[in-house]
């Protein structure tokens, strides 16, 4: 499920974190599905566990997972919430973005050329 590029410029626990959003995001993971212990994680990415830890503890601090001593890190069921407001979020950080671009002259139908190109490409990778 997870893939690390090591060649990116992104830390991996970065990546860990955007691919865990995604699957989120995209229904793949589900409320109260288990992510892959720690030490299982490390070894199929190989990856210091720390690095795993970290990606982790950020997931739970964003509100997207609960980890349950001994048993593990869950995707946690009020995740719904958290999809909410990082969607939110997103639309906001959008709405400025196409603020700019149409103050930088950027024509609508240049626009909707590109959303018609590319939105839906990255779930398309999933």
């Amino acid at each position: 499920m997870f893939q690390i590029d090591a060649l990116s410029r992104k830390p991996v626990y970065e990546q860990i974190v955007e691919q865990t959003e995604r699957f989120v995001l995209s229904g793949i993971l589900k409320p109260g599905d288990q992510l892959p212990s720690v030490r299982s994680l490390s070894v199929r990415l190989s990856v210091n566990p720390n690095t795993i830890q970290k990606a982790y503890a950020e997931l739970e601090r964003r509100g997207l997972t609960v980890s349950a001593a001994g048993r593990g890190c869950f995707i946690r069921s009020q995740v719904d919430e958290a999809v909410r407001q990082f969607r939110e979020k997103k639309l906001s950080e959008l709405k400025t973005l196409l603020q700019e671009l149409k103050a930088s002259g950027l024509e609508r139908e240049a626009l909707d050329r590109f959303i018609d190109e590319h939105y839906g490409k990255e779930t398309e990778s999933l």
